[in-house]
């Protein structure tokens, strides 16, 4: 990764490149010219990436190399781009391409301009039934796709949920996923963001599967209709205490959630999802 900085020592442009091999063997170089910066999470720094040749815009999350010494770090790293790669739904985040050079590993993603389902909770304090019938949907459409893939997401949450440029849902982030190899496959891992976990992942010794995903649809819906997660609390331990318990409750005053009580014809999610 190339970077020009001027006199002042101030950070102009960051260019980085991929070495290709074209068809008749010749050997050629895309550039990219690293933007604005998008996020960050776990090894990973997210930032807009421009193609010099095509202009275009691209997300790209940059691991760092050196952030991948453990041998368990690496297999996530792979598995997670095994599974994302093999993803085309209208409602997942496309991947692009996946590269490497002496200093970072570089995954290029479809980009979603309008950030993500939680950004636009922090700005709007909650959503309309409508905008969350409509978003709920696209996460329904994606999950589904997802489980007939065999894949489960593990880690479904207002910030994995991205929007495009036309307000469209994309979900991402996949570097919680697993592929289950067999029918009726359990898996074990206590994985996930505290506000969004399933009870049967927090105990273990269960197993979980599919359902993981459906129970952080509920919490995700709820927090869009009410303004916050159902189970959330300054504390992880009492609010996988609550989890367990499975306690919440709806506030009376929000307009949604009358809305939502009178409406009987809504489906639970989990009814679409069957259906």
């Amino acid at each position: 990764m190339d970077e020009k900085t001027n006199q002042e020592g101030v950070e102009q442009l960051v260019i980085f490149e991929e070495k290709i091999t074209t068809v008749n063997g010749q050997a050629a170089i895309k550039k990219y010219l690293r933007g604005k910066f998008l996020g960050k999470g776990g090894f990973a720094k997210c930032y807009e990436a421009t193609n010099l040749e095509t202009k275009r815009v691209l997300a790209a999350k940059i691991i760092v190399k050196s952030s991948l010494t453990k041998s368990r770090t690496r297999q996530k790293l792979i598995s997670e781009i095994k599974i994302h790669k093999s993803l085309q739904n209208t409602n997942i985040v496309q991947f692009e391409h996946v590269f490497e050079d002496h200093e970072n590993v570089y995954i290029l993603l479809e980009l979603c301009s309008n950030q993500t389902l939680n950004d636009l909770l922090k700005r709007r304090k909650r959503l309309t039934e409508i905008e969350v019938q409509c978003y709920v949907g696209q996460i329904v459409n994606a999950l589904k796709y997802l489980h007939v893939q065999k894949v489960i997401h593990r880690d479904l949450k207002l910030g994995n949920l991205f929007l495009n440029k036309s307000m469209e849902l994309k979900l991402g982030d996949f570097g919680l996923a697993t592929k289950l190899e067999f029918e009726g496959e359990k898996k074990r891992t206590i994985c996930g963001t505290p506000n969004y976990i399933a009870p049967e992942v927090l105990d273990g010794k269960v197993g979980h599967s599919f359902e993981v995903d459906v129970w952080s649809l509920g919490v995700i819906m709820y927090a869009m209709l009410i303004g916050k997660p159902p189970f959330e609390t300054p504390d992880v331990k009492t609010t996988y205490k609550k989890i367990r318990q499975n306690l919440y409750s709806f506030p009376e005053h929000n307009l949604n959630y009358v809305k939502f009580q009178q409406n009987q014809k809504i489906q639970p999610c989990y009814l679409i999802l069957k259906n």
